[in-house]
């Protein structure tokens, strides 16, 4: 039964290193008190990186009717299945993205509505005929990396996180999981007070510092764990578990 004195409606939690393990999958112990938190009326909101391709088979497996968060917050889904709103990018950003991964050689990733494209099958053509929605590289190679960065700093218009240290993940400017996550509120008649934000690297950061209880994985990169409001234990011993079992169903 929904509790209307219960703080904290709507749990927003990133998926790779900070739902799923490591062998990308979710724990029993998480999904049990996932469960027990919808059950208390409490929305639980996937907020990923990941297509919706890749984000929705573990909605499913968790029975979640909810909004969820896509790409960043490029797209927000009214219902797992429902879309409420996409953010498109600009193709010639995207083609400049494209640029720049083939002068340095590194590896890139391109996120369109109509699939997910590499070096292994990008063609030029794609780039008119498709709707873009987000744009990554990958290396580790730290100095690539800083070139990367100065050359994307330079076009502007970008908004640029990373989901590890050793990539980037470039979205519209001024769309990140933040204001995905205020959409859902929005839908559901919440305030961002209201939100417990769960992630683990750069693309977590503006949700965890706009929620009302910010939260970094004890995996989480520095940055995220520095600018948290609580940092829970790892996403291979449960933090998940422990955020809800700590906040949400707090021992009075």
């Amino acid at each position: 039964m929904e509790d209307e004195r219960m703080r904290y409606r709507l749990l927003a939690l990133d998926m790779d290193g900070t739902l799923l393990t490591d062998n990308h999958e979710i724990s029993p112990l998480t999904a049990e008190w996932i469960g027990k938190a919808t059950a208390a009326g409490v929305h639980v909101c996937l907020s990923t990186g990941r297509s919706f391709d890749e984000a929705v088979p573990f909605g499913d497996q968790l029975g979640l009717q909810t909004p969820m968060v896509t790409v960043n917050g490029s797209e927000v889904w009214k219902t797992p299945h429902e879309l409420y709103r996409r953010e498109l990018f600009d193709k010639e950003l995207i083609a400049k993205m494209h640029a720049i991964a083939a002068e340095y050689g590194v590896w890139f990733w391109a996120y369109a509505v109509e699939g997910t494209y590499n070096e292994k099958n990008w063609d030029p053509a794609l780039l008119e005929t498709n709707q873009w929605i987000k744009f990554g590289y990958h290396t580790e190679d730290a100095e690539l990396r800083h070139k990367i960065l100065m050359r994307l700093q330079e076009m502007g218009g970008l908004e640029i996180t990373n989901s590890s240290p050793y990539n980037y993940e470039i979205n519209p400017q001024g769309v990140n999981k933040a204001t995905g996550i205020k959409t859902v509120c929005e839908l559901l008649g919440l305030e961002m007070s209201q939100v417990i934000a769960v992630g683990d690297s750069l693309n977590d950061l503006a949700a965890i510092q706009a929620a009302g209880l910010g939260v970094a994985m004890g995996n989480a990169q520095i940055a995220v764990q520095e600018n948290a409001d609580y940092v829970t234990s790892s996403n291979n011993d449960d933090g998940i578990a422990e955020v809800i079992q700590k906040f949400i169903f707090a021992e009075e």
